[in-house]
C-alpha cells in the first residue's frame, strides 16, 4: 500500500504582487514551447466573448495572444484581429492556426501598433505578466474614443473540493482570492465583471500534461518537477482511482472584466 506523498502548500494568488524582476523570470518560462501550450492549455468560452465585443465593433487587439487561444474567438466573429506576444515561438503557433491573422511580436507596454487603431483590446491569462500602469498607457494609446480594454482569465474552479487539492498539488497560482479586481490606469472607467462557469472534457494524461505548462513547472528544477508528476500520477491514479485515458470534466471558471477609454 502506497502512503500518500507530501502535498505542497496551497498557493493562491491574491498576496503582493510580482516584483518586475521577477515577473519577466517567470515570462520568460513561456518563450519555447508554443506547440505543448497550443496541445494543453484549455480554450475558453463563447459567452466570455460575446459579454467582451461591443456591438459595432471592427478592429481588436489581442495581447499576450499566446498561440491564438482567445484571438480565435475574436477572428471567428469577422473582426480584424492582431495579435501581439513577446514569444516568437508562440506567434508561430498562432500563424499556423489562425493564418489570418496578423501577427507581431511585442509586449502590452510596447505594442508597437498606430494610435487609435481599435475597438477593443483584450489581454487574456496575461495582465499579471504586465506593468499595469504602463500597459494601461500603451493600451489606451492604441484604443479609439470609448474603445474597450478586456482582461480575461481562465481558472481552476476550487470551489469544488477535488480541483482545490489538484491545483495545490499543480501549484496553480492564478486562483484569485473573493473580491479581486485587476489594477487598471486611470485613462480607464468603469470596470465591470462577468463570471462563466464551465467544464473541459481532459484525460489524466492530460491534466498532467497541463500541469507541465504552467510558469511553476517551466521554472522549476528536476527534482521539483519529478515532485510534481509523482503527485499527480498519485493523486489523478491511485487517490481519485482514475485510469489512465480516463475523461474527467474538468471544473473551470472563467473571469473577464472590461473598462472604458476615457475620451
Amino acid at each position: 500500500m502506497h502512503s500518500a506523498p507530501k502535498l505542497p502548500a496551497p498557493k493562491l494568488q491574491g498576496g503582493p504582487k510580482l516584483q518586475s524582476a521577477r515577473r519577466q523570470e517567470l515570462g520568460q518560462s513561456f518563450q519555447d514551447g508554443g506547440a505543448h501550450y497550443e496541445r494543453v492549455r484549455p480554450g475558453y468560452p463563447q459567452e466570455s466573448a460575446d459579454w467582451l465585443i461591443p456591438a459595432g465593433a471592427r478592429d481588436a487587439a489581442d495581447i499576450g495572444a499566446g498561440t491564438g487561444k482567445f484571438t480565435a474567438l475574436l477572428a471567428a466573429r469577422g473582426l480584424h484581429t492582431v495579435a501581439v506576444d513577446p514569444s516568437a515561438d508562440m506567434l508561430e503557433q498562432l500563424r499556423r492556426t489562425l493564418p489570418d491573422v496578423t501577427a507581431v511580436e511585442g509586449t502590452a507596454e510596447h505594442t508597437g501598433l498606430a494610435p487609435a487603431s481599435f475597438d477593443l483590446v483584450t489581454v487574456a491569462q496575461a495582465w499579471h505578466w504586465c506593468d499595469p500602469r504602463l500597459a494601461s498607457t500603451e493600451i489606451a494609446r492604441i484604443l479609439r474614443p470609448q474603445g474597450v480594454l478586456c482582461l480575461v482569465w481562465n481558472q481552476l474552479d476550487t470551489a469544488v473540493p477535488w480541483v482545490h487539492r489538484l491545483s495545490r498539488i499543480m501549484h496553480a497560482g492564478d486562483v484569485h482570492k473573493p473580491h479581486f479586481r485587476p489594477p487598471v490606469g486611470p485613462e480607464f472607467t468603469g470596470l465591470e465583471s462577468h463570471l462563466t462557469r464551465w467544464e473541459d472534457a481532459v484525460t489524466t494524461e492530460d491534466i498532467q500534461e497541463l500541469a507541465k505548462s504552467r510558469s511553476y513547472y517551466l521554472a522549476a528544477s528536476a527534482a521539483s518537477r519529478a515532485r510534481v508528476s509523482a503527485n499527480l500520477d498519485w493523486y489523478l491514479h491511485e487517490h481519485l482511482g482514475h485510469a489512465p485515458g480516463d475523461v474527467l470534466q474538468l471544473p473551470y471558471l472563467t473571469q473577464t472584466w472590461r473598462a472604458f477609454r476615457i475620451a
